[in-house]
C-alpha cells in the first residue's frame, strides 16, 4: 500500500506575524492527517482499514505521543485549499509505532518532515501494552523507510 495522503483544511489562525503557518500549528496539521487516518470511533471502524486505533472515553487503551520532530524544509502560506500531508509508517514496535509524514505546499513542494513516536498504553493500568495482530496487520502495508532527519551541527 502506497503512503496515505490526507487533505487537511488550514485555519487562519495557523498563521504567525509573518504570514506562514506558525511552528506549533504545523503539528496540529499533522494531528489531523493522524487522527483522521488512523483513530477509530464507532462506525469509522469499517470505513478504511487503517482506523485501527481506538481513542476517546472509554476507550480500552490510548494512544500517547512520546516523541515528535519536524524539519521545517519551506514556508507554508495560508490558502483556503486544504494542505496535502502524506503519511506513512516508519517502524513498528512492541507496543508502538513511528508514523512519518510529508506537508506538502502549493505545487508538491515539501514544507515539511516529521515523525511521531505513538506508545499504545493500556487504560486501566496506565501501562504500555504490545500492539495486537489487527493493529499490525493494518500497519504493516504503511511500512517504509523512517525519515531521515539532517543530523544537527
Amino acid at each position: 500500500m502506497p503512503r496515505i495522503s490526507v487533505p487537511v483544511p488550514m485555519r487562519w489562525a495557523d498563521l504567525d506575524a509573518y504570514g506562514h503557518v506558525n511552528n506549533a500549528a504545523m503539528l496540529t496539521l499533522l494531528e489531523e492527517a493522524r487522527i483522521a487516518t488512523f483513530w477509530a470511533t464507532g462506525d469509522d471502524r469499517e470505513s478504511a482499514a487503517t482506523k485501527v486505533l481506538a481513542g476517546g472515553a472509554g476507550a480500552s487503551s490510548y494512544t500517547l505521543v512520546a516523541r515528535q520532530e519536524i524539519e521545517y524544509l519551506a514556508p507554508l502560506e495560508y490558502r483556503q485549499e486544504p494542505v496535502q500531508v502524506e503519511l506513512w509508517i516508519g517502524r513498528i514496535g512492541g507496543a508502538s509505532l513511528e508514523v512519518c509524514y510529508e506537508v506538502h505546499g502549493p505545487g508538491g513542494q515539501v514544507c515539511a518532515r516529521a515523525a511521531t513516536s505513538i506508545v499504545m498504553v493500556d487504560a486501566a493500568s496506565g501501562r504500555p501494552r504490545r500492539l495486537t495482530d489487527d493493529e499490525r496487520g493494518a500497519l504493516e502495508p504503511l511500512l517504509e523507510e523512517p525519515i531521515e532527519f539532517r543530523r544537527r551541527g
